[in-house]
């Protein structure tokens, strides 16, 4: 096979060549250990290696913990095996994964037999690369990534026998041994659900030097002969004459569609690279896209902190198309169990990512969100609902509509690709249906109530008052797709569905309360309670989830001063946890509590935005400084550096934003709210080749606040950014002060975009 993959490789880039050359040393900024101290209680990130190219079809990983989900743990002092994974979170465990892991002397393949003692002094890791000395069997492994592929080279530094092991993990699985062409190939099928029943993943796997023996193994022993073995799990012992080359180089890829486009993707992406050149080739490519956005003036650990975030924010959603012999897009779909042409991207929460991530990818990545906006409508046509959390299908699990707002925000950001009306034919059918039990989180868990009382009632819908808040918010962005395609009636609807949030506002506790199908409020309450009517938080969490109509929800708490005094008892009530209905403290209150910012849990998503919201009554200033506060306080490169669950990319997508100086509050309205930017001066380089420049030579850990800006040399008085001011190019001056400007965007026509008022 010739190296012609490669080319392909590099040709399907998902980053533009021009302008920006990126510095070569880009790429070793991000950590790829940054948050991987987390356990089930108390999470800093709860992330794990990945070892991968952006947006991936395959991720490769170490890990230390087999047996859970929580596979990788900084504090662990053993490895257990090098697994693919596409694990998007903890919470939602694995599918298709397989592993190996070299070992020396006696034939074994227990992972309680193969575990080998490690150090982190022994251990480099970068998106691009990782390396990792195993002490036990005085063993070096190597791992460098394509998009479905990986290469690999194993050292073994001491003579003797010298073995690799592959392990199936969990599920029906199946190994043959080619060795008349130094290859493995078979596959497996362990999921946690989401799948239709003829999911499969298929690997191909080729050494570059041939078998001494092997030995294959089966549900806890030795297979006596063959070259074929399955089951639950299975897996092969290879041994190889290390005694005149110790190193062995291996290439792995894999496939949801058949064992074949296994072949093909191995073919195309590596062919018979070297591991270097494939290293290469993957160095380049993260330099590529870290590159689209130049921070000056930052210390290394803000340098580190920032890559390491841009890094995170683009492992999701995964690809799971692949291409034919002719480089045609086609993916086996977890809809239907059929394979389809076209796009598929899958590994993604939208309850977590719609704030922050999408907007990402509609300002630096438009035509990927161009191909996840056309998968979307391809899954709504394949299974009868849009996705709500796929991994990769359908999974029960988080409320609301959010691939509403990924459509809308990708509509009026101008990032198209997708048919609207379809669109609008989506969201009309999930805003009014309630999906079947096995699905109950796709469509609308509630849609007769919410439709006939305008709100969710409680006790008959759990955690109503988050449902009513998060679907309002989504009639919002479905009016956008209306109003879009030009379908008056259906955007009046929507228009007047997006005030419901009002329906569940109690004036007299000045909260969002639950409500009882007759109108009566439940009893009893307490603004402290977790769960039960709200997800994941409490009242002080949810009271501000009205993304689109800011403006309302400061009428209904009694005016501007009113709503910055309640913002300012958010950060300054002690951080009291009552556990309500979880009966027991879980991990997101331990977090919550241990940052020590009041009842403000940046940890986890409902109230990120809330830093934001003081540039809605006039007091950007203090906007400024919480911003500022929440990202030197609670982000840096370690394996602590977050403060919550990265969530497939949200919790670090705020950070880019928040770091370059504006926030997306609203998605599904092109316009960003203005914070407090980290750095002296940060430039985009985007798609369209246009650059635009945050410029704040005067910024220092002191100077937090806005004293004057101007855009494109000509004063800038508002508080928010249009996304046809960044798309166009320009430069965004900010004079940083170490004291506020009270007097600075403080007018009402300075105030960001919201339903109640107009706003460009």
């Amino acid at each position: 096979m010739k190296k012609a993959g490669i080319a392909l490789v590099a040709c399907c880039l998902s980053t533009p060549a021009w302008g920006n050359e990126a510095s070569p040393s880009l790429v070793h900024y991000a950590n790829p250990l940054q948050g991987t101290d987390s356990w089930f209680d108390f999470s800093y990130g709860n992330t794990y290696p990945a070892i991968a190219l952006p947006f991936p079809m395959n991720v490769w990983t170490p890990y230390t913990h087999p047996a859970t989900s929580f596979f990788y743990r900084y504090s662990a002092k053993t490895l257990s095996g090098f697994m693919q994974t596409h694990q998007p979170s903890p919470h939602m465990g694995d599918y298709g994964a397989f592993a190996f892991m070299p070992i020396t002397g006696k034939v074994a393949f227990s992972e309680a037999e193969r575990t080998s003692t490690f150090k982190h002094d022994n251990e480099v890791a970068r998106p691009s690369y990782y390396r990792v000395q195993l002490d036990t069997w005085n063993v070096v492994t190597e791992i460098t990534p394509t998009e479905r592929a990986a290469s690999f080279r194993v050292t073994f530094k001491d003579k003797g026998p010298s073995h690799i092991v592959l392990d199936g993990l969990r599920g029906e699985t199946t190994f043959e041994v080619i060795a008349a062409e130094n290859k493995i190939v078979g596959k497996v099928t362990n999921n946690n659900g989401g799948v239709p029943s003829n999911f499969a993943n298929y690997f191909v796997i080729v050494f570059d030097q041939p078998f001494s023996d092997y030995k294959l193994w089966s549900t806890g022993d030795f297979v006596a002969s063959g070259a074929k073995v399955s089951g639950k799990p299975a897996g092969v012992v290879l041994s190889f004459n290390t005694s005149q080359n110790n190193v062995v180089t291996f290439r792995a890829s894999s496939s949801f569609i058949d064992r074949a486009q296994a072949e093909l993707n191995l073919a195309q992406e590596i062919g018979q690279a070297s591991f270097d050149e494939t290293l290469k080739l993957a160095d380049e490519r993260w330099n590529k896209t870290l590159g689209l956005v130049a921070i000056e003036g930052a210390s290394e650990e803000q340098r580190r902190t920032f890559y390491s975030a841009l890094y995170r924010s683009v492992l999701f959603p995964q690809k799971f198309h692949e291409r034919n012999a002719q480089g045609k897009p086609r993916y086996y779909s977890p809809y239907d169990g059929k394979v389809h042409a076209g796009v598929m991207y899958t590994n993604s929460g939208f309850w977590d990512t719609f704030r922050a991530v999408h907007p990402l990818f509609n300002l630096l990545f438009p035509k990927v969100s161009a191909e996840i906006l056309q998968g979307l409508l391809d899954a709504y046509d394949q299974s009868g609902f849009l996705p709500s959390w796929s991994s990769p299908g359908h999974r029960p699990i988080m409320i609301g509509n959010h691939a509403f707002s990924l459509l809308a925000d990708g509509l009026v950001k101008g990032v198209g690709g997708f048919d609207a009306k379809k669109a609008l034919s989506a969201v009309s059918h999930d805003a009014h249906t309630e999906a079947p039990k096995k699905m109950r989180t796709t469509g609308r868990q509630g849609a007769g109530f919410y439709d006939s009382l305008g709100y969710v009632p409680t006790p008959n819908v759990g955690e109503g008052v988050s449902k009513t808040l998060e679907y309002a918010y989504d009639d919002f962005c479905a009016a956008q797709i209306a109003r879009h395609v030009g379908d008056r009636k259906a955007e009046a609807s929507f228009t007047k569905a997006a005030q419901n949030y009002r329906n569940v506002f109690d004036a007299k506790t000045g909260f969002m309360r639950g409500r009882l199908q007759d109108g009566k409020w439940f009893e009893p309450f307490d603004p402290f309670d977790w769960g039960g009517r709200y997800t994941e938080g409490n009242a002080w969490h949810w009271n501000w989830s009205v993304f689109h109509d800011v403006q309302g929800l400061v009428g209904l708490l009694g005016g501007d001063q009113q709503f910055a005094d309640r913002l300012d008892e958010l950060f300054s009530s002690p951080p009291i946890v009552k556990v309500g209905a979880y009966g027991r403290l879980i991990h997101e209150m331990a977090e919550m509590i241990a940052i020590n910012m009041g009842q403000y849990a940046h940890a986890n998503q409902p109230v990120q935005h809330a830093t934001y919201l003081y540039n809605y009554v006039g007091q950007p200033w203090k906007a400024q400084q919480r911003v500022r506060e929440t990202m030197t306080k609670l982000y840096n490169s370690s394996p602590r550096g977050l403060c919550g669950d990265e969530d497939t990319g949200q919790t670090s997508a705020w950070y880019i934003f928040s770091a370059l100086g504006f926030y997306p509050v609203t998605p599904g309205h092109p316009s960003y709210v203005l914070g407090s930017p980290l750095f002296s001066k940060a430039t985009l380089y985007l798609q369209n080749k246009k650059r635009f420049v945050i410029s704040a030579p005067a910024n220092a850990f002191d100077k937090v606040f806005i004293d004057g800006a101007a855009l494109n040399g000509k004063p800038f008085n508002r508080t928010f950014l249009l996304h046809k001011e960044i798309v166009a190019g320009g430069q965004l001056d900010l004079n940083m002060s170490p004291l506020p400007n009270k007097s600075w965007a403080t007018d009402k026509n300075a105030r960001p975009f919201s339903t109640t008022r107009t706003a460009p």
